[in-house]
């Protein structure tokens, strides 16, 4: 193989002209004959014993040429995308195949290749950074939802108020018809949690056990029935009994019922401690997207389809994958979503898009600072991959290339020099 030419196209494609020699032509007719002989029938000679002259001169000198190019490409492919050192990101389509005099053969080659961007300032940004310190109200907003976890419900002879659950039977009719979908029996509805169309709730504060209440609404306008939307309805209501919620006082009888501790002070501590952890890591991802954006703002470049194709790809079968932990397989998925795979696919598009510009530009930076990775850090990470998957260090080689570990490494380095550089001030309560 001899690359004869590189030319940079439009929108980050590149044209490769390679020339195959006579001899890798005659290898690769020799093997198409090998594979094909068998099944062919040449009178005079007994089934797949016809030599390879005489299946050409009767066929013609071009019979195993078609099938010798398929064998021969794609090592011929990998040589010139190595000799000209190009980072493809997705498919080569091969544009024209050419004989020439002297029995090679010249082809080209359009590949969409990673893009040349160019970024502005990602050193010294300033941002403002979320407050990730834990207040007395933080503490026991959580402690009031372990609290009504811990809730129990009792039944009282007086009428309902906002807070209580009553439990009903009801049905449903709009312009005096009982419509789909609206009758229920021994529901537990608690009054306020705005369960039901507005202003259904409100109307059975006041009522008492044993009474029939005649409910009077109008569905919204964006009810998900168009039957329904927008129309006023009647339900006939029955309340069959009212509960209250009675919350557990906040002691230690509380702590020893919904935690492992003993008293409410340690129960308290895990507490502030759990979600101070919680605020740090939101107020960390939250600064680490401004930063990224602030950076993405400043990059121009072409950035092939194939590149944002891809990246879609591989959400998609990540949470196929997720899908398959459940027993549930994709296509199941999107037939229960009412879903087609464009409009499927559609759900990722943007990620995807954030997600391939943001490692581009983490490599710009990473090959601007000439951020490159300690044989350590590798070994380091190999390790780590090893242990998470279970397998030898060995193994874990073998399916991850260097060069993407490589990557990856600089990748961070990138994103930790942008991090570290910054000019963080506390956000404005």
């Amino acid at each position: 193989m001899e690359l004869k030419n590189v030319e940079k196209l439009e929108h980050s494609q590149v044209k490769l002209t390679i020339s195959l020699s006579p001899e890798e032509l005659e290898k690769g007719k020799e093997t198409a004959y090998k594979r094909n002989r068998s099944k062919l029938q040449v009178p005079g000679f007994r089934k797949g014993k016809a030599p390879r002259k005489i299946i050409e001169k009767l066929y013609g000198d071009m019979f195993f040429l078609e099938e010798a190019l398929n064998i021969v490409y794609p090592d011929a492919y990998d040589k010139a995308v190595e000799e000209a050192k190009l980072e493809t990101v997705g498919r080569a389509e091969v544009v024209s195949a050419d004989p020439a005099e002297d029995g090679s053969f010249t082809i080209c080659i359009e590949v969409p290749v990673e893009p040349e961007i160019t970024i502005g300032q990602y050193k010294g940004i300033e941002v403002e950074k979320a407050d990730a310190a834990v207040t007395e109200e933080d503490i026991n907003n959580e402690l009031n939802r372990l609290a009504q976890r811990a809730a129990s419900t009792e039944k009282v002879e007086r009428a309902s108020e906002s807070g209580d659950t009553v439990t009903i039977d009801f049905e449903g009719f709009v312009d005096g018809v009982a419509f789909e979908g609206g009758k229920g029996e021994d529901y537990d509805l608690k009054l306020g949690s705005n369960t039901f169309i507005p202003g259904f709730e409100d109307q059975l504060i006041g009522k008492n056990a044993g009474e029939d209440v005649t409910v009077n609404v109008t569905f919204p306008d964006n009810y998900p029935s168009d039957d329904l939307k927008g129309k006023p309805a009647e339900f006939k209501c029955t309340v069959k009994s009212v509960s209250t919620t009675i919350v557990p006082e906040m002691d230690d009888e509380l702590a020893k019922d919904v935690s492992e501790f003993e008293t409410l002070d340690e129960l308290k501590a895990d507490i502030e401690k759990n979600i101070a952890e919680s605020k740090q890591t939101a107020a960390d991802r939250d600064l680490e997207t401004k930063l990224l954006d602030k950076v993405l703002e400043t990059l121009e470049g072409e950035i092939p389809e194939a590149m944002y194709e891809s990246q879609v790809n591989n959400l998609m079968q990540d949470f196929a994958y997720r899908l398959q932990a459940q027993n549930m397989t994709l296509q199941s998925y999107m037939d229960a979503m009412g879903m087609d795979n464009e409009i499927f696919r559609g759900m990722f598009r943007e990620q995807a898009e954030r997600q391939v510009k943001v490692r581009l530009v983490l490599k710009k930076i990473a090959a601007e600072e000439s951020l490159e990775p300690t044989a350590e850090e590798i070994e380091a990470e190999y390790a780590k991959l090893s242990e998470s998957y279970g397998v030898k260090a060995e193994e874990a080689r073998q399916f991850i290339p260097e060069e993407t570990i490589k990557t990856d490494l600089a990748v961070d380095k990138a994103l930790t020099l942008i991090k570290d550089s910054a000019v963080i001030t506390p956000k404005a309560e």
